[in-house]
């Protein structure tokens, strides 16, 4: 899976330079994203000095600043749209290492139940879902750098929270444990969905070979027998749906509480009236960026879960040629 394209001298320059060239455009939109938030300070400064001083604000000003946006918005979507170019290539030539080199063991795998499709789609899904979970922990990791410093800076005037009273950089740490929190509590309430998907794709992988076997043989698919295995396709994924079913209710309660959360904190310092508006929106979005980087798992472990289920998948054949090559 990681070898045939990272270590294989015909995909060097595609598998480490495109590497390379995906943290760099990560990283520079996450350059463009600090510097929106601090143009978001900036304006809504503007806009509360509009309301509460009629005429101190031109027209001049009030549309420059939206015209500075324009600017960075422009830079953001034409990094983004080229970056996504870019990364599609760059898992398709993922998904062709891997191709060429199951291929070559075809022998060998093939009677592996759902090698075809393994070796068709699972290569597939396996690079792109890796692709992107990827490229999520890097702008992860890269927006809690570039956040983390701001909010400290931001939240030193909120020195006292409801509930828990006086606290130096009380959204820092907030954030932090909120975060950690949210991970840790899903990650157990969701501990059965990787092997839930598995046996999912098994069944799938049954019902779509006999109906494969079916278009060339007329002894095969038989309705009896289609019918079974539709039926555990059917009662894996109830079962599925009813471990989603509570799992989501989980997930998404916890992020709408996140959105109130910054508020809840900041409430007797807006009550208070010493913070103007722009400094609330820049520490409102700094603190959602720090927490979105900590709840990476907990906003994408629907991906991780069929991630999980595709490498297991990929690993019966990684097992069947470590046997074939010691014997």
């Amino acid at each position: 899976m990681f070898k045939s394209f990272f270590f294989v001298k015909k995909w060097f320059v595609w598998s480490w330079c495109g590497l390379a060239i995906i943290f760099l455009g990560t990283g520079y939109q996450v350059y463009i994203d600090v510097k929106i938030n601090e143009w978001f300070g900036t304006f809504y400064n503007i806009v509360q000095i509009a309301l509460t001083k009629p005429g101190s604000v031109d027209n001049t000003s009030y549309f420059r600043a939206l015209m500075e946006l324009g600017g960075l918005a422009m830079m953001y979507v034409m990094i983004a749209v080229l970056l996504n170019f870019f990364s599609k290539h760059w898992v398709f030539r993922w998904r062709e290492a891997m191709n060429d080199f199951y291929v070559t063991q075809w022998q060998a795998l093939r009677k592996i139940e759902g090698a075809s499709q393994r070796v068709q789609e699972d290569t597939k899904r396996f690079a792109t879902i890796v692709e992107s979970l990827g490229a999520s922990i890097v702008e992860s990791v890269m927006t809690l750098f570039a956040f983390l410093p701001i909010l400290w800076v931001l939240s030193e005037s909120i020195n006292f929270v409801p509930i828990i009273g006086d606290f130096d950089h009380a959204l820092v740490f907030i954030s932090i444990i909120f975060a950690l929190f949210g991970t840790l509590f899903l990650a157990i309430v969701g501990f059965r969905l990787p092997g839930l998907e598995f046996n999912n794709q098994k069944v799938e992988a049954a019902y779509r070979k006999e109906l494969v076997y079916a278009e060339d043989d007329e002894r095969r698919g038989e309705k009896l027998t289609l019918m079974k295995l539709f039926l555990d396709l059917r009662k894996n994924y109830f079962r599925l749906y009813f471990h989603y079913l509570y799992f989501d209710i989980a997930r998404y309660s916890y992020l709408q509480i996140g959105v109130v959360v910054p508020y809840l904190i900041l409430g007797p310092t807006i009550v208070a009236g010493v913070i103007t508006l722009g400094l609330i929106q820049q520490i409102v979005r700094a603190f959602e960026r720090i927490l979105g980087s900590f709840q990476f798992l907990v906003r994408n472990w629907p991906i991780i879960v069929e991630l999980i289920s595709v490498y297991k998948r990929l690993s019966e054949f990684e097992r069947v040629l470590t046997t074939k090559n010691s014997s």
